[in-house]
């Protein structure tokens, strides 16, 4: 099949799956592949030239202006909604299916973890925003045991102050290498909310096969400062 990838997460499990996209975003990590724009700016004009038979798109990570007129073009588009752990499994096996692959093997989770420490999670800076328990990386931090202090938040990505997350008493601050590229010189400044741990934010964030590794991963990072 031609598949347009609009993913990150779904690039990654088709190349995976030995499935290579004839298209992808430039955040997709797979230089040598044609890149057709962002996952929010795609070039439309591009993806059809490509003649695709299906294009992927997610419903966070994607507009649906786009997802809409690619449809209205008459292109084939499937939708992935992942926001939690447990979406991941039902959600590959029917991407799957759509770009004509064996179904992908049962992933091997780690055993989830009951609730053991407090965190608060930055994911952007200038303004702070952080993200709320709706989310695919809140529930990766819960199946690992560890509570999004900002798990009640009203909207999916709030944003807040370093006090406010301080009133929330967090144990630490996982502090993700993206979508913000938060790394040691962030260090001093968080650490006025709570002992710091840098995190891998591709393993918080992205989901697919790398969910398994991901969960597994971050475990171990939690774990060393236990």
């Amino acid at each position: 099949m031609r598949v347009v990838s609009l993913v990150p997460s779904v690039t990654e499990t088709l190349v995976a799956w030995g499935v290579t996209p004839v298209g992808v975003t430039r955040f997709c990590e797979h230089p040598e592949l044609p890149a057709v724009g962002g996952t929010k700016d795609p070039d439309l004009d591009a993806v059809r030239r490509l003649r695709p038979d299906l294009v992927v798109v997610n419903d966070e990570e994607n507009r649906r202006q786009d997802a809409d007129a690619l449809t209205a073009a008459g292109v084939d588009v499937h939708v992935v909604r992942i926001n939690r752990v447990a979406d991941v499994g039902p959600e590959l096996a029917a991407l799957a299916g759509r770009v004509r692959v064996g179904a992908p093997p049962e992933a091997d989770l780690p055993e989830q973890v009951p609730p053991w420490r407090r965190a608060f999670v930055p994911i952007w800076r200038r303004p702070w925003m952080t993200l709320a328990g709706t989310t695919y990386g809140s529930s990766v931090l819960a199946w690992l045991g560890v509570v999004n202090v900002f798990a009640n938040a009203a909207t999916r990505y709030p944003e807040v102050t370093l006090e406010q997350a301080s009133r929330r008493h967090p144990d630490l601050v996982l502090a993700p290498s993206e979508p913000y590229p938060f790394g040691p010189r962030h260090v001093p400044e968080l650490s006025a909310v709570a002992p710091v741990r840098l995190v891998d934010g591709q393993d918080l964030f992205w989901w697919g096969v790398r969910t398994p590794g991901a969960l597994s991963r971050l475990a171990t990072a939690l774990g060393e400062d236990a």
